[in-house]
């Protein structure tokens, strides 16, 4: 297994990845390695809102919906100057 070492790292950086870290309840270092693993991994390109409900809610599947029968007859718009 690899081993880094990085050096000047902004005391603010470095504070916020051990918030980060005991947020996650992992040290440091489990944190910068999920971190890192997080930056490497390929993912689908993003759809904005779409994306995100798919991704969360896919799984479960989805319902056929019955749509209404249109009972008026659409209309042009009328383009005048």
């Amino acid at each position: 297994m690899a081993a880094f070492s990085i050096r000047n790292i902004d005391e603010d950086v470095k504070e916020r990845l051990r918030l980060r870290a005991a947020t996650n309840g992992r040290s440091v270092e489990a944190e910068i390695r999920a971190i890192l693993v997080e930056a490497v991994t390929p993912s689908l390109p993003s759809a904005g809102l779409f994306g995100t409900l798919l991704e969360r809610f896919g799984e479960l599947g989805g319902t056929e919906l019955d749509l209404p029968p249109r009972v008026a007859v659409p209309r042009s718009s009328a383009l005048t100057e």
